[in-house]
């Protein structure tokens, strides 16, 4: 089966389209061309039958004198062979005529035509052939008259059965030829000037295509985004064509993104299994020891084996709990429930939590808010869960007699919070995929794997905020905002 591409069909039927308009022009043509010659004819040859009827005495008053009519009538054929002359009477009996034997059809002529051209109707007017059973030509007519008596018509066939065969061969010859030629020549053209203009027409949209076919979405984007603005209104091909670029685009970027996802799950999950096996392998290590030896070990060292193997346990549950706590964020299994509260009343909940392990390394809990503050509006366990995050990293990293500092302030919109520690800080190089990757965090990792800082991040965008760290003299400055309650339009249920 042939597949005709858009520009082939549009070619095939404006062919189509442009054979039959030619068609159609040469019928109305050749019918004017006929209904003009008619009109000449008729006018040229309107008062013939008046004076043949005035010039001549074709009936008295004892009927038709058929020797003057013949010898009139053969006059009139051979002087002009294209006319036929009958006698009529009143009502249109066909009383004299010079036709060859044979050849008359009609006995009697509709008088109907005959009034309406001596009554000056619109010319041409067609009446009756004798010599066809249905044809229909153009006449002169004039009422006769005998002793101030009408006594019928002299009826002329202006076009007669001569000139209507001769006519017709050469129209078959020349004029046939000469039309044929004409619409060869205007199709010719005119199909030329179509399909240049289809193909002009049909550019765009070829070059589109090709676009679309050459695409590749594994190719590295190197054309820069197309305009937001679209193109001017009424170019469907424009449109579509801008409509097309931003696709592209944003299938390629979007694509480069799902690449880069994959990535970071793979090291995930490489990383993951690396911080599960070793507890898991010293547990099952200690265990198996324990086990084996219990008879042989004495009550301190089996404490000391338990502890470990208990130390062990619970690192490997913390990272357990860690990983499905961020495969709920990340699959949006978990609905912020909106609430109104006072962010340090909140604050200072969290502190009390981490005085005592503070207290054990010398360190110091500093919280920094000014009186007045406006209220928040967020999901208060996930604000509890980002700020426990957030102050048990810095305390880890914080060196013993160091010092952590949580302060608060207002902006327009949003409370902002800030978790600074004076600790090593963050390696430069680690910055940028901070929050991205777990394996970047190296020695920054706790408990949970890495996976603290990432649980901090999907919590703070699901209250379409984000989390940044910002230079700092010495350790770590992790900043991030809330929106506040009298903010509205930020926040949404």
């Amino acid at each position: 089966m042939i597949r005709l591409s858009l520009w082939q069909k549009l070619a095939a039927v404006f062919c189509a389209l442009l054979l039959l308009c030619c068609m159609a022009l040469l019928a109305v043509q050749m019918r004017t061309d006929v209904r003009h010659e008619q009109e000449v004819v008729q006018r040229l040859s309107l008062g013939l039958a008046e004076h043949i009827a005035q010039r001549s005495e074709l009936m008295d008053t004892s009927g038709m004198r058929d020797a003057a009519v013949r010898a009139l009538f053969g006059q009139l054929m051979a002087v002009n062979p294209s006319v036929e002359v009958y006698l009529l009477d009143d009502q249109g009996r066909i009383l004299g005529h010079d036709a060859p034997s044979g050849h008359l059809k009609r006995s009697r002529v509709d008088v109907a035509p005959l009034r309406a051209l001596l009554g000056g109707a619109p010319l041409p007017i067609l009446g009756d052939d004798p010599r066809s059973p249905d044809g229909r030509k153009v006449f002169s007519v004039a009422p006769l008259v005998v002793q101030g008596q009408p006594a019928g018509y002299v009826y002329v066939v202006l076009v007669g059965e001569h000139r209507q065969m001769l006519s017709d061969d050469l129209a078959a010859t020349s004029q046939w030829r000469t039309t044929l030629w004409s619409v060869v020549l205007v199709g010719t053209l005119g199909l030329l000037a179509g399909l240049a203009a289809f193909y002009w027409v049909t550019r765009p949209l070829r070059q589109l295509t090709r676009r679309i076919q050459a695409f590749d979405i594994d190719a590295p984007a190197t054309v820069p985004p197309p305009p937001a603005m679209p193109p001017r209104q009424g170019d469907e091909l424009a449109i579509l064509e801008h409509a097309h670029a931003q696709m592209a685009y944003r299938l390629g970027e979007q694509w480069q993104q799902l690449r880069q996802q994959d990535l970071q799950r793979r090291e995930l999950v490489a990383n993951i299994s690396h911080d599960l096996r070793t507890p898991l392998s010293s547990l099952h290590g200690y265990l198996e020891t324990l086990a084996m030896k219990d008879a042989t070990l004495s009550p301190e060292e089996r404490r000391r084996y338990l502890s470990i193997a208990l130390a062990q346990s619970s690192k490997v549950g913390g990272l357990a709990r860690a990983l499905f706590e961020l495969a709920r964020l990340e699959h949006g299994a978990v609905r912020l429930e909106w609430e109104v509260f006072a962010l340090p009343e909140l604050l200072q909940d969290v502190l009390q939590k981490f005085e005592l392990a503070a207290q054990a390394r010398g360190q110091q809990l500093q919280a920094d808010f000014p009186p007045g503050l406006p209220l928040v509006r967020a999901d208060l366990g996930l604000v509890e869960r980002v700020l426990t995050n957030l102050l048990d990293n810095a305390l880890r990293h914080a060196p013993d007699g160091g010092r952590v500092c949580v302060g608060l302030a207002s902006s327009d919109d949003s409370v902002r919070v800030s978790v600074a520690d004076d600790g090593p800080g963050v390696a430069p190089a680690l910055r940028a995929q901070l929050f991205q990757a777990p394996a970047a965090l190296g020695a920054r990792r706790g408990d949970n794997g890495g996976l603290g800082l990432l649980i901090v991040q999907r919590i703070v965008q699901l209250h379409g905020r984000r989390i940044d760290l910002l230079d700092s003299p010495q350790g770590a400055l992790f900043v991030f905002e809330l929106p506040r309650a009298d903010a509205g339009g930020d926040a949404q249920d």
